[in-house]
This record gives structure tokens, C-alpha cells and sequence, in this order.
């Protein structure tokens, strides 16, 4: 019986090994860690529930105080806690006739220090987000694309606005409020909300469509 040659290893595409894990593209290094999606979904809801209500606390704080008051208050009130708790300890231990060390002794060795590959990981992040971010802002106010730059001025023109009616603080607590609240509305409701967004997509391109149409010039190029 005649064998069959086996077919060269560049025809055998469906029997390729997958690429190695750490071939990732660039923005996988700023892809959001997992326990941060997880909080936004409470999954946890005493831990989603601390950290929300602690954020809502220290906005709400400044809104009344000064940051350096905050900053103060915030430190005074968690050394009051760690002396007290030192001190009681201190004396049950005295009291007990116990030796058990240092109440914070496991947290005190605890290592804290950031790794280079860490430091060096979070510093490609930074430099990916901020040189994506300074394209695209030479794209918009050197009017590479007309309808781009028009859709831009506009949505400045909208924050003026939006300035006037709330300051910082109230749209970063609105901001941390949606954060918190719109990923399970969406969750639960994604059907609704994704055919109605599609609708108003759709009504959008169609605005869009008809002004490039319209405007000399304003045309995307053919790719």
C-alpha cells in the first residue's frame, strides 16, 4: 500500500499549537483586572459595598472641606483606631499573662514593594494611554477629519453647560455613582437597552451621513 506523504506543516493549519500566552497584543498590559469588574458588578456586595460607600464618604467630605482637612481627619481617625486597638491588646495581654507579639506583626512584614516588571508594566500603560490620547487631540484640532472635528467642538460646547450647572466634585460623585450602578442595570436589562441604542445609532449615522453629504470636503476618503 502506497503511503501518503504527510502535508507540509504549513498546510496542517487546523493542527497549528495555539500562540504562547505571552504573545498578548500592547493594550492587554491595561486591560481592567478582573477584581475591579467584579466590584462593579457586586458580586460581592460587602466588599462592593464598602468600597462604594467609602468613595461616596471621602467626595461628600470635600465637598464640605478642604482636601488637606480630609486628608487629616482621614489620618487622625485611623490612628485612633490602631492605638486604641494596640493599646487594648497591650493590656489584655498583660492581664492574660500572654506573650502573642505585636498585634499589627503580620501586616508589619508583610512586603509592599512594587517589583520592577510592576513599575515597568504600569509605566507602558501610562506612556500607551497618554501618547493614543495627544493623537488623537493633534487629529482633532488639526482637523484631519471635518466631521470628527465638528462633533468635538460640539460636545465642548455641551460641557460648557454642563459646567455651569455642577462643578468637579458633584460630576466625579455622579461619575462614581454610574460606575457603580449602570453596569448591573445594563446586566440585567441588555436586550431593551442594546435594540434602543441601536436605534439611536442608527438615527445618528444617518444625521452624520447626510451633513458629510452636504459639507465640500467633509466626506470620509474610501479606504
Amino acid at each position: 500500500m502506497q503511503e501518503t506523504s504527510p502535508l507540509p506543516e504549513h498546510h496542517q493549519g487546523p493542527s497549528w499549537p495555539p500562540p504562547p500566552p505571552l504573545q498578548l497584543p500592547p493594550l492587554t498590559i491595561c486591560s481592567s483586572p478582573l477584581p475591579a469588574i467584579d466590584l462593579l458588578y457586586w458580586r460581592d456586595i460587602k466588599q462592593t459595598g464598602i468600597v462604594f460607600g467609602s468613595l461616596l464618604l471621602l467626595l461628600f467630605s470635600l465637598t464640605q472641606f478642604s482636601v488637606v482637612s480630609v486628608v487629616a481627619y482621614l489620618a487622625l481617625a485611623g490612628l485612633s483606631a490602631t492605638i486604641s486597638f494596640r493599646i487594648y491588646k497591650s493590656v489584655l495581654q498583660a492581664v492574660q499573662k500572654t506573650d502573642e507579639g505585636h498585634p499589627f506583626k503580620a501586616y508589619l512584614e508583610m512586603e509592599m514593594n512594587l517589583s520592577q516588571d510592576q513599575i515597568q508594566k504600569y509605566t507602558d500603560c501610562l506612556q500607551l494611554y497618554v501618547n493614543s490620547t495627544v493623537k488623537e487631540l493633534r487629529r482633532l484640532f488639526l482637523v484631519q477629519d471635518l466631521v470628527d472635528s465638528l462633533k468635538f467642538a460640539v460636545l465642548m460646547w455641551l460641557l460648557t453647560y454642563v459646567g455651569a450647572l455642577f462643578n468637579g466634585l458633584t460630576l466625579l460623585i455622579m461619575a462614581v455613582v454610574s460606575m457603580f450602578t449602570l453596569p448591573v442595570v445594563y446586566d440585567k436589562y441588555q436586550a431593551q437597552i442594546d435594540q434602543y441604542l441601536g436605534l439611536v445609532r442608527t438615527h445618528i449615522n444617518t444625521v452624520v451621513a447626510k451633513i458629510q453629504a452636504k459639507i465640500p470636503g467633509a466626506k470620509r476618503k474610501a479606504e
